[in-house]
């Protein structure tokens, strides 16, 4: 999963969505450097993308893209769920998804010292394209994917990924709905939200 669903899974632990923000960009030891529920979010993070790239109906999707993006299919997929948890948001969410989103943000920015850089140029980059809020569009998604193949260090092809979630849709959408409630009931049973 993408940003916005690591978010969403921390519910509204400040601390725990903090941890899963920066995780991607922390290396080494924990202890001593976070709280413990910072640390916690970190290790949330970590075990929703073990438990995601596992998952049989995660990989499915992944396979429908795999031969023209290869290992970048799930990456694309991440990409893809956030946009299907992003535009059905109402159905996830008592807040809509701009206030959810600029809460977020301003959570964040209270923050940004103690990010590893990393996840400090992200966040830079998220607020000023609102990423968590047109995750929803389809533009947007062409915008993060876009973004992704220039900073890849092989060529990728993710910007022409768009046109896949368009063309199958459905196929996309269907495997979100049966994925993410088994994200959300693992999320619930293994970390105290």
């Amino acid at each position: 999963m993408n940003f916005l669903a690591h978010l969403y899974l921390s519910h509204t632990s400040e601390e725990l969505m903090f941890g899963n923000y920066i995780a991607d960009g922390v290396r080494g030891k924990l202890e001593g450097r976070f709280s413990d529920k910072v640390i916690e979010g970190i290790r949330m993070h970590r075990a929703i993308d073990d438990f995601t790239d596992a998952h049989p109906v995660f990989k499915q999707s992944c396979m429908r893209l795999y031969e023209k993006y290869d290992k970048y299919a799930w990456v694309i997929v991440d990409i893809f769920y956030d946009h299907f948890l992003a535009a059905n948001w109402n159905e996830f969410h008592h807040q809509p998804l701009q206030t959810f989103s600029a809460e977020t943000y301003l959570m964040l920015e209270k923050k940004i010292e103690l990010m590893p850089e990393k996840s400090k140029r992200f966040f830079h980059y998220m607020t000023e394209y609102n990423i968590l809020f047109n995750y929803s569009k389809t533009d947007g998604i062409q915008r993060v994917l876009t973004g992704m193949a220039r900073r890849a260090r092989f060529q990728s092809n993710m910007e022409k990924a768009t046109a896949d979630l368009i063309t199958d849709y459905h196929y996309y959408e269907k495997d979100f709905r049966l994925f993410f409630p088994e994200l959300e009931k693992f999320t619930k049973e293994n970390f105290s939200l």
